[in-house]
């Protein structure tokens, strides 16, 4: 595979609009972050750190949904700086782990994946088991990770070490949503206060329907177990002229905070970002925050980010190339 080199990826956004990137400890500031207009870090292709043929656990010949996340001061004894969670979507599926200490890489394949399968007895059995989000719960010292399986149901299990869990409960399935729903899926909770709402934590997803285009839907809770979901969506795909929209994450910068996500490849292969202000009742489409490049890796298609900093440098973590048959990849701001 021939990488880019230094390909130009800029983030055009309409005006001068306060943005924002993600710590892997959550939502927060980056200092010092090169600004692109807008505000937003110019993110740029570094390398790939994660291709299925080079994994061990390789069931499937591909990996989706990366979502990195620090341990310092959070897992004694951890295998390295940052814990990468990432999982084949097809089945069976399965929640992976790969580590190391630098946001760049390299990342070594955790020995014994996948710490979460298909099959959890008494809990449930399903074809696959995938996306992982996994949250540092401030509160409760742990990590909680939400994954889907099936596409119509979203679990939680909680961890000390960030590699043996415990199985909790469901969060979120399509009975709890709007009649038609068919998946409520790719999941990501961040902590952030609605106090109109009583609420501590947001969940964003993927909600698809009987008419096969997927938006971008959200809930909120007091305690990131038990949730309410908004009846409609928060991005519809023909908000910003795509088929699919997918991939969500919650971003804050200036006062402000907004949503990224990314276009199926079809309608352009972009990460897309969205200002929904701290309420959630703005709806300002911004345009592209991340332009996929037209070769490898990308292959005209950039999702499912997750960021990052290391030394007041900001990364981004996100799936490249073609839907299942892609890499993991990391860019830097």
């Amino acid at each position: 595979m021939t990488e880019p080199q230094n390909p130009s990826r800029r983030i055009f956004l309409r005006g001068a609009v306060a943005t924002s990137a993600v710590l892997a400890a959550g939502v927060g500031t980056v200092p010092g972050a090169a600004a692109a207009p807008g505000g937003f870090p110019d993110y740029r292709y570094v390398k790939t750190l994660l291709t299925p043929s080079q994994l061990k656990y390789n069931p499937t010949g591909e990996i989706i949904f990366p979502c990195i996340r620090g341990t310092a001061g959070r897992i004694a004894g951890a295998l390295g700086r940052y814990y990468l969670y990432y999982a084949p979507h097809d089945a069976p599926g399965g929640i992976c782990l790969a580590y190391g200490d630098s946001l760049e890489g390299p990342f070594t394949e955790y020995p014994a994946n996948p710490l979460v399968s298909r099959t959890w007895q008494p809990h449930y059995s399903v074809s696959h088991v995938s996306s992982p989000h996994v949250l540092w719960n401030e509160d409760a010292k742990e990590m909680w990770l939400y994954f889907h399986g099936e596409n119509t149901t979203t679990r939680l299990a909680r961890s000390k070490d960030g590699i043996t869990f415990t199985y909790d409960k469901v969060v979120l399935s399509t009975s709890m949503l709007p009649a038609g729903s068919t998946e409520a899926s790719y999941a990501r909770v961040f902590a952030h206060d609605l106090p109109s709402r009583n609420a501590r934590y947001v969940m964003l997803f993927m909600l698809n329907n009987t008419t096969n285009h997927r938006d971008i839907a959200w809930g909120w809770s007091p305690d990131g177990r038990n949730w309410t979901f908004d009846q409609t969506p928060l991005v519809r795909h023909s908000d910003v002229g795509a088929v699919n929209v997918g991939g969500p994450h919650l971003l804050t910068r200036n006062g402000s905070t907004y949503v990224v996500y990314n276009k199926d490849k079809e309608s352009g292969g972009d990460l897309m970002i969205t200002e929904v202000g701290n309420d959630f009742t703005r709806r300002q489409h911004l345009g592209v925050f991340y332009n996929s490049a037209a070769g490898a890796p990308d292959n005209g298609r950039s999702a499912a980010p997750s960021f990052g900093t290391q030394g007041g440098v900001p990364y981004m973590v996100y799936e490249a190339g073609e839907r299942l048959a892609g890499s993991i990849a990391v860019a830097r701001g």
